[in-house]
């Protein structure tokens, strides 16, 4: 897919500090890159910030693949909504996704290492582990165990890997509840 990064003229300061600050102003963009360890990032796309308290991201996006994406639990489609949460402390995302006339499909939830905001990019490290919960809470699927696995990161980081193992259990529990104890 062809990165499709944000256009952020006057991105030079954030809520009057210099440049380097950890703020976001609300409803500025910024180019979230989703990538793996040492590899290019597997996809960029431009997302509205909805808040950034310094610890907890949320910015909005659609759904940033040309094509819809049948990946047999759900259909992901061009005008899907996804409400992304990011944390600077936590290991992992939560991804809202939402069709376009607002009806909850799911949530999908990449286990990450913290998040970084480095000028006008939201910076996230996928550790390949993720979450699927359906809408109604019926389904929950823990996805690419495989590919964390033959990612050696147990191997090159121990402590990370048991990290993101810590989170993904976190998550699950956290889906009872459709996760709005984090997300609020």
């Amino acid at each position: 897919m062809t990165p499709q990064p944000c256009h952020n003229p006057g991105m030079g300061t954030a809520n009057g500090r210099a440049a380097s600050s950890p703020l976001v102003d609300d409803h500025s963009t910024l180019t979230v890159t989703l990538f793996h360890d040492g590899e290019p990032p597997y996809l960029e796309y431009c997302a509205e910030v909805l808040l950034d308290d310094g610890h907890h991201i949320v910015v909005r996006a659609k759904w940033a693949e040309v094509t819809a994406r049948d990946v047999g639990y759900v259909l992901f489609e061009r005008d899907d909504v996804w409400t992304e949460h990011y944390w600077r402390d936590r290991w992992y995302a939560i991804k809202e996704v939402r069709d376009a006339d607002g009806r909850l499909k799911g949530w999908y939830c990449d286990v990450a290492r913290p998040a970084l905001v480095i000028g006008d990019r939201l910076l996230s490290e996928d550790l390949f582990l993720d979450l699927w919960v359906s809408g109604d809470r019926v389904t929950v699927l823990g996805l690419d165990e495989d590919e964390f696995a033959a990612s050696g990161l147990a191997e090159r980081d121990g402590d990370a890997a048991h990290a993101a193992r810590r989170a993904l259990d976190e998550l699950e529990s956290l889906a009872a509840d459709g996760f709005a104890a984090v997300t609020g």
